[in-house]
């Protein structure tokens, strides 16, 4: 099995890798773990997968000949799911990195069981700041978005266009939790306020009406949606 430091040092030197696992026979073993059911499939799901594929193709056609295997699973956005599949990825299918996880809390569970194993975790999908703030750890990156950036350029922006008080409605998990925690932040920090917030939850809210009125009722000139 690849352990973090091996993994980290494959990337550091590919050709050298690739002359090792052409050695010994074992592939460097992906696992992408997405939204292949749910409400990101569209962004998450084989879509994701394809450009792995891709990836893995430019690299060749670079030169680099490393064998490569892929396993794909859906998360579901259950924690419990994701963290179990995780798991035995790591544990019992040699999987060598996870990538993808485009949930907040199954990331979080994810980084935080990339650190147990000593494995490696690529987040992609997730956004949450804590990724790279309090729960921040050796064995995970996080990279292309997250709560502190969405936030501080849309909340600032819009209190210096005067926008300058907020009401949250919140999808009621990680994620949301996340944004609306580092948007209140950054509204504040321009000179805006918060007057109030509604969190629903999430996926399975179809009917925003009541949480609308509430709103409305705030008086507030901007309904962040988190």
């Amino acid at each position: 099995m690849t352990t973090r430091r091996g993994f980290i040092a494959a990337s550091a030197a590919l050709p050298l890798a690739a002359r090792a696992r052409a050695q010994n026979a074992a592939p460097l073993k992906l696992g992408i773990l997405g939204d292949l059911s749910g409400p990101y499939r569209d962004l998450s799901g084989l879509g994701t997968h394809a450009c792995v594929r891709q990836a893995i193709e430019d690299l060749a056609a670079a030169g680099t000949q490393l064998p490569v295997e892929i396993v794909h699973a859906d998360h579901q956005h259950k924690a419990d799911v994701g963290s179990a599949i995780a798991r035995q990825w790591y544990d019992r299918d040699g999987v060598d990195a996870i990538l993808e996880v485009n949930n907040s809390a199954i990331s979080l569970a994810v980084a935080d069981l990339a650190r147990e194993k000593d494995k490696v975790f690529l987040a992609t999908g997730p956004a949450t700041a804590d990724l790279h703030g309090p729960r921040c750890g050796p064995n995970h990156v996080h990279w292309t978005y997250d709560t502190w950036m969405l936030a501080h350029g849309a909340g600032t922006a819009t209190v210096k266009a005067g926008g300058d008080s907020w009401y949250f409605l919140t999808a009621d998990y990680a994620f949301g939790h996340a944004l609306q925690r580092d948007t209140a932040e950054a509204v504040q920090a321009a000179g805006g306020k918060v007057l109030g917030q509604a969190r629903y939850p999430f996926p399975q809210t179809t009917d925003y009406s009541s949480f609308l009125l509430q709103a409305q009722a705030s008086r507030a000139k901007v309904l962040g949606l988190a």
